[in-house]
């Protein structure tokens, strides 16, 4: 049993590093600040994606059933679906709060980024008097957790099939797909 959860933590840690998920956390990440917001964006996509593992995989894997191909194939087109819709929302807050990029010096330090003077003139801007620092109220970040629990439902078929194959009982089943959660959430 405990070599089976250490396959699941292992596979959960790769699995969090594929293109499509990192696309949907770069993409949601965008509007944070620091290491700190993003990493509480990715915890809750990885949230929600464990959630729905858990929700749809034990389901099937409680029942002894399986998910039929053609409706895994469309979650997986929602998925791709939902990764352009993302990458269309980060252009389109590009476009309009007139992003640019530049490099410039706080102190010692010199630094590029991405920034936007919206509000103001961009050749007016004073970099000085903009310490690119404020404050954001902390709350569940709704929209990552969303996110995450649509490619939960999408990665449900691969893993239960895994899953299937790997254990002996639908606990230990769940008990996978738990630790699967976690090595993505981590």
């Amino acid at each position: 049993m405990l070599s089976i959860l250490i396959l699941g933590l292992l596979v959960g840690l790769q699995h969090a590093t594929e293109a499509d998920h990192l696309a949907a956390v770069a993409s949601l990440t965008t509007r944070s600040r620091n290491l700190r917001d993003a990493a509480r964006l990715g915890s809750a996509w990885g949230l929600g994606h464990t959630l729905t593992l858990l929700l749809f995989g034990g389901g099937v894997l409680l029942v002894g059933g399986s998910i039929h191909a053609e409706v895994a194939l469309w979650l997986e087109a929602g998925v791709g679906v939902m990764l352009v819709l993302l990458g269309a929302d980060v252009l389109r807050r590009l476009w309009r709060q007139r992003v640019h990029f530049h490099s410039h010096r706080h102190g010692p330090q010199t630094h590029f980024h991405a920034h936007s003077h919206a509000a103001q003139k961009v050749d007016e801007a004073n970099h000085a008097d903009d310490p690119h620092r404020h404050s954001h109220r902390a709350s569940l970040p709704w929209r990552s957790l969303l996110v995450g629990m649509m490619h939960g439902m999408a990665g449900s078929a691969a893993l239960i099939v895994f899953a299937l194959a790997s254990v002996q009982s639908p606990w230990q089943g769940l008990a996978y797909i738990a630790v699967f959660g976690i090595g993505s959430i981590v």
